[in-house]
C-alpha cells in the first residue's frame, strides 16, 4: 500500500467494497482552500468557484487511478482539472448570457461591489503581513513567479522562499477567519 502526498491509495479506490469516501475527505480536507483559492482569483462569484472545486474533487474520485499512476503531484493535477473547469465555464454559453429566446432583456451593468470589497479586504489583510512575507506573496500570486524565480529575485535560498509563503498564506487564513 503506497501513499501519494500523505493520501492511502487504496481509499481513492474507486471500488464500491472501498471505504473511499475516507480517501477523498483526506483529498478535500488537504486541497480545498487552495484550489478555492485559486478559482476565486478567476472567477467573482463565490459560489461558481465552490461549484468548480466540487466538480474537481468529483473528477478526482472519478479517475482515482490517474492519481495513483501520475508522475506529477496531486495537486498539481488538480489545479490542473479547475483550471480546465474554469475555462470551459467562462468559454460557456452561460458565461456569454446568450439565451434561446427570440428577444433579449434589457442588460444591466454587472455589480462590481463584491470584488472591490473583496480587494479592500485583501489588501488590509496583507498590510499585517511582514515586509518579507509580503514580497513572497507578491512575487508569486501577483507576478506569477516560481518559488526558485522568487528565491533568485529575493536572493534568498528556495527553502526560505517556501517557508514565507506557507506562513503568509497560513496568516491570512488564521486572519481571514479570525474575523468571522
Amino acid at each position: 500500500m503506497t501513499l501519494i502526498a500523505g493520501i492511502d491509495e487504496s481509499a481513492l479506490s474507486s471500488d464500491a467494497d472501498n471505504d473511499s469516501a475516507g480517501g477523498v475527505d483526506e483529498l478535500v480536507e488537504e486541497h480545498r482552500a487552495a484550489l478555492l483559492a485559486y478559482a476565486r482569483r478567476f472567477l467573482t462569484d463565490h459560489h461558481l468557484a465552490e461549484d468548480i472545486v466540487q466538480e474537481t474533487f468529483i473528477r478526482a474520485w472519478r479517475h482515482a487511478d490517474r492519481l495513483r499512476h501520475q508522475e506529477g503531484s496531486v495537486r498539481g493535477w488538480l489545479l490542473k482539472v479547475t483550471r480546465n473547469l474554469i475555462v470551459d465555464r467562462m468559454r460557456s454559453a452561460y458565461a456569454r448570457h446568450e439565451t434561446a429566446t427570440a428577444h433579449s432583456p434589457d442588460t444591466t451593468l454587472p455589480d462590481h461591489t463584491d470584488a472591490v470589497l473583496t480587494s479592500l479586504e485583501m489588501a488590509s489583510l496583507l498590510r499585517r503581513l511582514s515586509r518579507e512575507h509580503q514580497e513572497v506573496l507578491a512575487l508569486v500570486h501577483l507576478y506569477g513567479r516560481t518559488m526558485k524565480e522568487a528565491s533568485h529575485i529575493l536572493d534568498v535560498p528556495s527553502g526560505t522562499v517556501k517557508s514565507r509563503h506557507y506562513y503568509a498564506m497560513r496568516g491570512l487564513r488564521e486572519q481571514y477567519f479570525s474575523r468571522s
